[in-house]
């Protein structure tokens, strides 16, 4: 799947999904990288799509960009089973159309609550898979939940369903364990050679953003037809 111009012929604007921990982490540097990103990214006139928490890594990201961009630059997308837990304050007022409880627009910019897990990572890879040039995946650091929606990401790739670019935002070395099990499972006959490369690093925001616009397809993924998956 691949991004086509708007109806004015002028191409989309840049989207990124950033995918990272509800947790703030133990370290001052990861909140500094996640606010860091998102004001380049606000500066660059990208996109955010993210998982819709307003605590830890994601509000940083997050509110940064509504404060610089407004809100119309950020849409959370979050299951309802997870709101109780990925949120702050802001929850408890607000709702949706659909009776939802949402956080405030002005700070943390649109907000979806969708019913599933599948359903959220859907949405966001599709804004993604929209979006102009620039556009891709940028991990920070994060627990479990990151890790998933990160590999799955990397797996589409490599199985054809996007051509977007993935790029780990390697904070204080917080992905050397990841890219060494990835050296590991090209040395071991796992992952073909061409694909290592599936999944770029960054030590910085400015070079995250850098590596997603710079991002080259591999060769050696899979050519398989999904339509419109």
């Amino acid at each position: 799947m691949t991004s086509g111009p708007n109806h004015n012929g002028t191409p989309p604007r840049a989207k990124i999904c950033v995918y990272c921990g509800s947790s703030p982490g133990n370290k001052p540097a990861y909140v500094e990288a996640a606010r860091d990103l998102g004001r380049l990214m606000a500066e660059n006139n990208v996109s955010l799509v993210y998982g819709g928490g307003t605590v830890g890594l994601m509000g940083e990201v997050a509110k940064t960009i509504v404060s610089i961009s407004g809100p119309d630059a950020v849409h959370g997308i979050i299951p309802e089973a997870l709101v109780k837990w990925e949120r702050d304050a802001t929850y408890s007022s607000m709702k949706d159309a659909n009776g939802y409880h949402v956080p405030e627009e002005q700070i943390y910019g649109r907000t979806t609550v969708v019913k599933d897990m599948h359903t959220r990572k859907q949405m966001m890879a599709r804004e993604v898979i929209e979006g102009g040039p620039g556009s891709g995946f940028i991990a920070l650091p994060g627990g479990y939940g990151t890790m998933e929606e990160l590999l799955e990401t990397a797996t589409w790739n490599q199985l054809g369903i996007h051509n977007k670019g993935v790029c780990l935002l390697n904070i204080n070395g917080f992905y050397e364990g990841l890219m060494q099990w990835i050296k590991t499972s090209v040395d071991e006959g796992f992952v073909k050679p061409g694909n290592a490369d599936i999944l770029v690093t960054a030590g910085d925001a400015e070079g995250a953003l850098q590596a997603l616009r710079e991002y080259k397809v591999s060769d050696a993924r899979y050519g398989l037809d999904w339509g419109n998956e």
